[in-house]
């Protein structure tokens, strides 16, 4: 592992909506993509900006924190979104993206609020500093091929409030995403390159120009399904998030809940060895 502190200034942020089977439908969202055509059913619907330096709009303000969630001032129904992230390079050909390269991947919670009359879709996804959050631990990598290192992990999440701890996502394998490996950064690099301002979507090709072709590419590959609570419950000021990734040869998922429920994955002495760990808490 290794931590990320300088560089995710200059580095553009990407999410992706509809990459886990039922989520949308968990976040009431299915009905904003009815007019995205997809090839096949279980394809992603599209990918959305989250931090675009040199940006002229809200895109531009650095979202990211490794500790924090800040809420809005009008808003009362944010959710923890709990991810995987991608770090990545970015190849470019005559203006077009021809290929991406991951580098390491870690937690990510792309914390959202429930915003019905938004337009776009990054109009719920970034609404000043600390809107999101990602993991200093950062785990290298050097592909995303089928069989690979990261499909040992699954993504769990949970939500702290008054010292009573709750599952907010289920336990889920990386490899459970509807489109991952290399199949994934096909799909990404034609988005990037292809995807038009329709609907929720925005033409990614223009903010990738106006970022000045950025050499890297953070990529929140899309959120789980929620547990019953998860689904229902919303943050509030004094809450806690935690949203990590855990290699399951050296951890079972009950392992991982014994953890938190105890408190220790809380404690400073604790050692984050063989996951990646992002505590949050709500502002």
């Amino acid at each position: 592992m290794f931590p990320l502190e300088n560089h995710l200034s200059n580095t553009i942020a990407f999410g992706v909506a509809g990459n886990f089977a039922g989520h949308l439908e968990q976040a009431g969202e299915a009905n904003d993509f009815l007019q995205i055509e997809v090839a096949e059913e279980s394809q992603p619907k599209a990918i959305f900006p989250i931090y675009v330096p040199n940006n002229d709009t809200f895109l531009s303000t650095y979202p990211l924190s490794y500790d924090a969630i800040t809420p809005p001032n009008d808003a009362d129904n944010l959710q923890i979104e709990p991810e995987v992230a991608l770090v990545c390079n970015l190849v470019y050909k005559d203006g077009e993206v021809v290929d991406i390269v991951p580098k390491s991947f870690s937690a990510f919670n792309d914390c959202s609020i429930r915003k019905p009359s938004a337009i776009k879709i990054s109009e719920k996804k970034n609404w000043g500093a600390k809107s999101k959050g990602i993991s200093r631990q950062q785990i290298a990598i050097s592909d995303l091929n089928e069989g690979g290192f990261i499909d040992r992990f699954h993504i769990a999440s949970f939500h702290i409030r008054d010292n009573k701890v709750n599952a907010y996502g289920l336990d889920s394998p990386v490899t459970e995403y509807n489109y991952f490996h290399q199949k994934f950064l096909d799909w990404v690099k034609d988005r990037i390159n292809n995807q038009k301002d329709i609907g929720p979507t925005e033409n990614i090709a223009e903010l990738i120009k106006t970022a000045d072709y950025p050499s890297n590419v953070i990529i929140s590959v899309g959120a789980t399904r929620y547990t019953e609570f998860g689904e229902t419950t919303f943050l509030k000021s004094g809450d806690t998030s935690i949203v990590m990734l855990y290699n399951s040869e050296f951890y079972s998922a009950s392992d991982i809940s014994d953890l938190v429920t105890s408190g220790k994955i809380l404690s400073d002495e604790f050692a984050a060895e063989n996951m990646s760990l992002l505590i949050q808490h709500v502002e």
